[in-house]
């Protein structure tokens, strides 16, 4: 267990704490409990029994010695009952600080100022996980080529259904084949093509079929979404 924790003697540690600390934990963590820091209190003047605090990826444990050292008295806190944490850095170390849910401040003073940066930093990780929990790292450029095809295939069923709302109400009629002009890449209004027929003078029928046709053009990449919004728009307002 001591080998374990020789990792957190590198950032002005007292070694002394850290050996009591870790002669108690073997009894205190839990079944999955995982150790991922450990800052210990140094005070200007000697501290004989300085106060410690543990992070663990399930909990805080604040540890402070009793009776000369001879006992310990540890408080824990779940990071779901944890609502923030917070550094302040002083002359003389640095204060940490976390608050819960019920609206408690605990804070530690005369914390070495590196190893209150290593505990914020450890602390903001494992509420970050709470608010945003990862069950399967998905490589980013997977996750980008399964959206795509969902985002389109709604896009089908949107217009799928539009169109079959018009089939329900008008009559099947055979489709016409119709030469199309090159369109304007940006048009404020549709212009009707020369020689064509006004829209006001055909019927639904014809109508409708005009509306599937500019639909085929902006899937095949002839129009643009909103060149064809345009032309759905002025169709309907004759239907």
């Amino acid at each position: 267990m001591k080998e374990q924790f020789k990792k957190f003697l590198n950032e002005e540690q007292d070694p002394k704490a850290i050996e009591k600390i870790t002669s108690k934990l073997n009894d205190l963590l839990m079944k999955g409990e995982e150790v991922g820091y450990i800052a210990v209190q140094k005070k200007p003047a000697i501290t004989v029994f300085p106060d410690s605090i543990i992070l663990t990826n399930k909990r805080i444990i604040i540890c402070t010695p009793k009776n000369l050292g001879l006992s310990m008295n540890f408080t824990d806190y779940t990071w779901d009952d944890i609502t923030g944490a917070f550094v302040k850095e002083n002359i003389l170390g640095s204060e940490f600080s976390f608050s819960t849910d019920t609206d408690l401040i605990l804070s530690i003073d005369y914390i070495p100022k590196i190893q209150a940066r290593k505990m914020y930093t450890y602390a903001k990780e494992q509420l970050d996980l709470l608010k945003n929990p990862v069950q399967t790292a998905v490589p980013v450029q997977e996750i980008v080529e399964e959206a795509e095809p969902e985002i389109e295939d709604e896009i089908e069923e949107v217009e799928a259904e539009e169109v079959t709302s018009f089939a329900e109400i008008l009559p099947a009629a055979p489709a016409v084949t119709e030469t199309f002009e090159p369109l304007p890449t940006q048009p404020v209004q549709p212009t009707q093509p020369a020689g064509e027929r006004r829209l006001s003078d055909l019927s639904k029928e014809e109508l409708f079929d005009k509306l599937q046709n500019y639909k085929k053009l902006l899937d095949n990449g002839l129009i643009m979404q909103g060149e064809y919004d345009a032309y759905k728009k002025e169709i309907l307002s004759y239907m």
